[in-house]
């Protein structure tokens, strides 16, 4: 979540000490990273919000807390040590497209379907940014973007029609 365009970095007071710059796989920013935890009905299981240096991977065992079963990720969040402390520490089977320099891992076709459908998240991303405008540059004060931020997010929530996946062929197979 950009809170100023890059030119005005040096001069944003807003958010000093708040937001850091991190960076995309487009382009560095000036922001707030939201990490978000999606069911298969598209529905918000856990959020979190983290300065855009933090890394990605940080703020997972927090974010997946109580929940159990397979967790779908993007590359940002491949560690092998993640998911082995997932698995160990809370039973959850993390899986992740690889990295270009990494080698294939051999998983079941279920999975590797269930992985297909990993776009899913980028189009509640989508959402969120465009039908809910949780990002825009202009905050006067952080009590505003958080407020901003929930209220973005409590309108998702109450959307009639989610992005979900129609898991009736799986469910079919396992029987």
């Amino acid at each position: 979540l950009q809170v100023c365009h890059n030119r005005r970095i040096s001069r944003h007071k807003v958010f000093e000490g708040l937001a850091a710059r991190g960076k995309t796989s487009v382009d560095w920013f000036f922001g707030f990273k939201l990490h978000l935890v999606v069911n298969e009905l598209g529905q918000l299981l856990n959020v979190t919000l983290t300065p855009g240096n933090i890394d990605d991977r940080k703020p997972v065992p927090d974010l997946l807390h109580e929940l159990f079963g397979k967790i779908f990720g993007d590359r940002a969040y491949v560690c092998e040590k993640l998911a082995s402390q997932l698995l160990q520490d809370f039973g959850i089977q993390f899986f992740a497209k690889p990295r270009r320099n990494m080698k294939n891992k051999l998983m079941l076709l279920h999975d590797k379907l269930l992985s297909r459908k990993r776009s899913i998240i980028e189009t509640i991303n989508d959402q969120l940014k465009n039908i809910s405008q949780i990002e825009h540059s202009r905050h006067r004060s952080p009590v505003n973007f958080c407020v901003n931020v929930l209220c973005g997010l409590i309108a998702y929530c109450h959307q009639p029609k989610k992005p979900s996946l129609q898991m009736e062929w799986l469910l079919s197979q396992t029987a």
